[in-house]
């Protein structure tokens, strides 16, 4: 559990004995550039975009650290007062972040799941994927070490220090003025789909579409059969796969009447990384077609993360969808096999 510790230098500091899960949690949102950073008192919020269709989203709990420290400023300039400015936010470069934290790790290592990823350059070979537990097992990946991260306020650097037998780095990322203006909008009381499942049942499906090179992912839920479908759309024609109402494959299935969605793959397929780590995964959608994808993933010492991506679905053209549905050749692939 994180403690509480007195620093007045910093607004925020805190410190982790492993930067290796940040760098993981992290690199499931590397799809962008830059990320935007929140600091609250409960913990630190990652979120980077892909041109407003796609939004995803890593909380780093308190917990997580071994101290963390948020001393937030108030509107009459000191640290006593009633009323608080607002929460810290900035934007800072993803890829420094990440090659930061790495910076005693090893370039070329692989994930274990990263054998049959085909999405991050992974090789066909005999190791199986191996989950969340194994992604933050430093005797595996190789990175190891104490991670100590602080904020001075507005303008200044975000200051990242790393020791590990007897060296010290020090890193300081310039700050940006935050961009992200809202997050996309999924209406929670109006939900039009709600679906838990194994992350891993999610992430072999979209590996089996990504075989005829599509661009499209359509989503179909029922509450008949077939009752949740995932369909891709491509130059080389067109898959389809189907899963049952089965509890032991949909833990949670509720779904009042029938949505089609339609999404862009590649985006769909930035969340991969994400998916490979995850136990769980909640799939939501909103009855304006915003999708949601919240991963449940395990960290170190028991502990569970969240990485949620959001999507916003095409408007397809009229008689589109039908076009595509008819003319393509469809290979099916049934999961109660």
């Amino acid at each position: 559990m994180a403690s509480v510790a007195s620093n007045r230098e910093h607004m925020f500091s805190a410190v982790s004995s492993s930067a290796r899960q940040i760098f993981q949690l992290l690199r499931c949102i590397s799809f962008a550039s830059k990320v935007q950073v929140q600091i609250t008192k409960d913990g630190l919020r990652f979120a980077a975009e892909e041109s407003q269709v796609m939004q995803g989203m890593v909380f780093l709990d308190s917990a997580l650290f071994q101290t963390y420290t948020y001393v937030p400023v108030h509107n009459d300039g000191g640290v006593d007062g009633e009323e608080e400015q607002d929460v810290p936010t900035f934007q800072i470069s993803l890829s420094s972040l990440l090659e930061t934290l790495q910076i005693f790790g090893l370039n070329d290592i692989k994930d274990r799941w990263s054998a049959r990823d085909p999405f991050y350059g992974g090789v066909s070979g005999s190791m199986s994927r191996g989950g969340s537990a194994a992604a933050f097992d430093n005797r595996v990946l190789g990175m190891a070490g104490i991670c100590r991260l602080s904020y001075s306020g507005i303008g200044e650097p975000l200051c990242i220090i790393l020791e590990e037998t007897g060296v010290t780095t020090t890193c300081e990322l310039v700050t940006y003025e935050p961009e992200l203006q809202a997050d996309i909008p999924l209406q929670k009381n109006a939900l039009a789909q709600k679906i838990i499942m194994r992350a891993s049942w999610l992430y072999d499906a979209i590996v089996e579409l990504s075989s005829t090179s599509p661009t499209r992912l359509t989503i179909v839920a029922s509450p008949t059969a077939p009752y949740f479908t995932l369909s891709s759309t491509g130059p080389l024609g067109s898959a389809t796969v189907e899963f049952s109402k089965d509890p032991q494959l949909l833990e949670t299935f509720q779904v009042p009447r029938r949505t089609v969605n339609t999404y862009k793959y590649s985006l769909i397929k930035g969340a991969s990384r994400a998916m490979s780590m995850a136990t769980k995964v909640s799939i939501r959608g909103d009855e304006q077609g915003v999708l949601s994808l919240q991963f449940m993933i395990e960290v170190e010492g028991g502990g569970v993360s969240f990485v949620d991506f959001r999507f916003v679905a095409f408007i397809l053209e009229e008689g589109e969808g039908d076009e595509e549905d008819g003319d393509n050749e469809t290979n099916v692939i049934d999961t109660d096999d």
